[in-house]
């Protein structure tokens, strides 16, 4: 079978931009992009969001650490990593390292960036900042924002995939961290 050529793929240009909707989290944007060959316009709808970190924390006894939470997309409970925005300024390590203390009172050593993903890049304009923390251990109280509530929770880490693999965790972005901490996770497991 052969591969498309993603080269070939023209870039489209990009427009005006106009605001259509501002909250406290994102902005809607309506921006105008034509095809440079087709000649076509059209406006689209991009979300303009802040950056996000989500951390795969680990403990030294192999456990994951977990929040539940009402998310209210979904008007139910997500099975998910920690995670936050990401502030003005602030390194994606040190965001990851302050949303898993806030969300759930456990801080570790040895964190590091296991890669970034764009959430929809369809639709949105950020990225989500994928963090390892190793040896979490519980050190303070919790600090929630006023819309948080969060179950916190300690899963061995090979409970956690089969989890994910049983579609009990559905959060994409919790299986990109998954998934980025995979290779790391097989290491551990065979002392590599």
């Amino acid at each position: 079978m052969n591969k498309p050529d993603i080269g070939a793929i023209s870039a489209w240009n990009r427009g005006s931009s106009r605001v259509l909707a501002k909250t406290r989290i994102l902005e809607l944007h309506g921006v105008t992009y034509s095809h440079p060959g087709r000649k076509s316009e059209s406006e689209f709808t991009v979300i303009h969001t802040s950056d996000w970190v989500n951390v795969v924390a680990t403990t030294l006894d192999r456990q994951i650490v977990l929040v539940r939470q009402f998310r209210y997309g979904i008007n139910a409970p997500s099975l998910e990593i920690p995670g936050g925005i990401i502030e003005e300024g602030e390194d994606p390590v040190q965001a990851g390292i302050r949303e898993l203390l806030e969300e759930t009172g456990f801080a570790g050593t040895h964190a590091r960036v296991l890669g970034r993903v764009h959430p929809n890049p369809a639709i949105q304009n950020n990225r989500c900042h994928l963090v390892w923390v190793e040896n979490a251990v519980r050190r303070s109280e919790v600090a929630w924002d006023e819309h948080e509530e969060l179950e916190v929770i300690t899963l061995p880490v090979d409970r956690a995939y089969a989890l994910a693999h049983a579609g009990e965790i559905t959060h994409s972005l919790v299986l990109n961290g998954l998934l980025l901490f995979s290779p790391y996770w097989a290491g551990l497991k065979s002392g590599t």
